[in-house]
């Protein structure tokens, strides 16, 4: 586990990074655009989505370098228990402001992702095993580069986005998972 633990800390890193180094990079740009291509269909592996998800978004406002847009996704999770295989649904959304003059944006926001697990219960009285499907929740927050023009196309974005997870059952509690990133592609129009 502990190998698993110091991959985490340097995918976290690396993505860091280069979301810093992009974003900095961007400075250079001369005036604001307005975008005409508010929305965007796209893929999104880690992330507020968990493991995977497809994503709408779509600007909802914006203002000189600000811009402001809302997203909702989904995607099927496989879990196996017992010897049997179920699909169960995850559902992120999340809300995020972006700002930059033109092609290249640092991204903040947050979201919540709902879904569906299942987990083993144990009776106390005949000490018997049941199968039962959970649901459970997390908040993502999110610090990242973003690339997208104003007149659409590709669409990307790369991010830092640690999660905090919701004590929706009980016997659960409020923690956080500080090693966490994202990459999407896309495209707007």
């Amino acid at each position: 586990m502990k190998n698993g633990s110091t991959f985490l800390k340097l995918a976290f890193t690396v993505t860091l990074a280069l979301a810093l180094a992009i974003s900095f990079n961007t400075s250079a740009q001369s005036e604001a655009q307005t975008f005409t291509a508010r929305n965007t269909i796209y893929a999104e592996f880690g992330g507020n989505s968990g493991p995977y998800a497809i994503n709408y978004s779509r600007i909802i406002h914006q203002k000189e370098k600000l811009k402001l847009n809302v997203s909702a996704g989904f995607s099927m999770l496989h879990h196996r228990l017992n010897s049997k295989t179920t699909w169960l649904p995850v559902v992120p959304v999340e809300i995020s402001a972006f700002y930059g003059k033109s092609n290249h944006h640092l991204e903040l926001g947050f979201g919540f992702t709902s879904y569906l697990s299942r987990t083993l219960d144990i009776n106390s009285e005949t000490f018997e095993f049941s199968d039962k499907v959970v649901f459970g929740a997390f908040i993502p927050l999110r610090v990242g580069y973003r690339y997208q023009k104003p007149e659409g196309g590709f669409f990307f974005r790369v991010g830092y986005t640690p999660i905090i997870n919701v004590p929706v059952r009980a016997g659960k509690s409020w923690s956080i998972d500080p090693y966490w990133a994202g990459v999407s592609f896309g495209k707007s129009f």
